[in-house]
């Protein structure tokens, strides 16, 4: 291992006005060499305006990926090609806007980082097993630090990637989209790893959104308009990393789960 290590955090999913509170209140206080944040819902809930993107660009996060909702907003559309902190899923189909990984600068190195869409519950896109397996010997071509944002429902689709993701040197593996941390994170053959890392936003709410919505929804089957729950908790979960710039072996994985009072702020 190399004498310094580089330090990388990762926020879950930001859900609305809240997750982008709780994720800018936890950078004025942290300082890390390189910030990644899953931002699919972080515009009402749904999708990402360009005025959030360049929101939460000034905050100081370097990389964004996103997943299934990256579409909600139509506006993104007209500026994802223009927008170099941002990543969609790789394995939507060849001509589709924006690019599912990216090689980033950070200080003296390099960091590849890869948004993939899981298939199982999911089921809109086509894994693309061998473009994704290419992608990753491609951006170990360029950089020893693979990271890996994988959006997926089931736990046993995220597990078995990642086991097969670390046999390729991928440095870590990420789960996104259950909004529900899980409690698992390790280092996986030198890979840091968790199933699900989690959300940004309302404490007091269904993963993000208004209990009396979410309600409504699972017991009447009728469309109901989901809303990002206003709460006065709030939380931030995210995982924080250090990875030996030299190998790209994660050297520690820590989890971070917080809640706060909007009133103690």
């Amino acid at each position: 291992m190399s004498n310094k290590t580089i330090k990388i955090i990762f926020f879950g999913d930001l859900v609305g006005k809240p997750g982008r509170f709780a994720v800018k209140k936890f950078l004025a206080e942290h300082k890390y060499d390189f910030v990644i944040a899953n931002v699919e819902n972080a515009s009402h809930g749904f999708g990402l305006t360009e005025k959030n993107y360049n929101e939460l660009s000034a905050m100081g996060i370097d990389c964004m990926t996103s997943g299934n909702h990256i579409w909600d907003k139509k506006e993104i559309f007209s500026y994802i090609d223009k927008a170099k902190k941002l990543i969609r899923p790789i394995n939507y189909p060849v001509g589709t806007k924006g690019v599912g990984s990216r090689v980033f600068d950070c200080g003296d190195y390099k960091i590849g980082v890869m948004n993939i869409l899981g298939k199982v519950f999911i089921n809109i896109v086509d894994f693309q097993f061998s473009l994704i397996t290419e992608t990753i010997k491609k951006l170990k071509e360029q950089t020893p630090i693979v990271i890996i944002d994988f959006h997926a429902e089931a736990t046993a689709e995220k597990i078995c990637f990642a086991k097969y993701c670390s046999q390729l040197g991928v440095s870590v593996f990420l789960g996104t989209h259950t909004h529900v941390q899980t409690a698992d994170e390790c280092i996986m053959n030198n890979m840091g790893y968790i199933t699900d890392v989690g959300f940004c936003g309302a404490y007091d709410s269904v993963i993000g959104m208004e209990y009396k919505n979410s309600l409504a929804h699972f017991t009447t089957n009728l469309p109901s308009r989901y809303e990002v729950a206003d709460s006065q908790i709030f939380q931030t979960s995210a995982v924080e990393l250090e990875i030996d710039p030299l190998t790209g072996h994660t050297v520690a994985i820590k989890r971070i789960l917080r809640n706060e009072d909007r009133n103690e702020v």
